[in-house]
């Protein structure tokens, strides 16, 4: 399960409304809960019409990248691998004593994309290194 913060923000719209709805119009206890399924119900269909459901979610490959420039950072590696696919994510590694980056990572791409990818970007030079570009093995 994935946070999506749109789905809470309208969440939260939705609750502050009704909040402001029993104050103002004086709705006694009895009714804070049909007022609750009513807001709950709301929530639902408003984030089914503005597409935040999670469902359809993009199917995606991670590809691990090797031999990475140390000075490399992630909008970079997004720059460089967003001109061959739809990139969802880039992990880059670091050291967890001295905070360096480690010189490989992670791409998340579209799994649609994920073979031009690697075919274009495996032995490619970049920031004078040569990367490695394969399927990330499953955790």
């Amino acid at each position: 399960m994935s946070f999506n913060s749109s789905v809470l923000i309208t969440s939260v719209i939705i609750a502050v409304v009704g909040a402001i709805l029993i104050s103002v119009f004086n709705i006694d206890v009895a009714s804070h809960a049909i007022v609750f399924a009513v807001g709950a119900v709301l929530a639902g269909l408003v984030s089914s019409l503005t597409g935040n459901s999670g469902e359809g979610k993009a199917d995606t490959t991670t590809l691990y990248v090797g031999n990475l420039p140390y000075r490399a950072n992630e909008g970079s590696v997004r720059e460089l691998f967003s001109e061959y696919g739809k990139v969802f994510s880039v992990r880059l590694l670091r050291d967890k004593q001295t905070g360096k980056r480690r010189g490989f990572g992670f791409v998340e791409i579209a799994t649609s994309d994920s073979k031009k990818v690697i075919a274009e970007l495996n032995d490619f030079e970049f920031q004078e290194r040569v990367l490695k570009v394969r399927l990330a093995n499953d955790k």
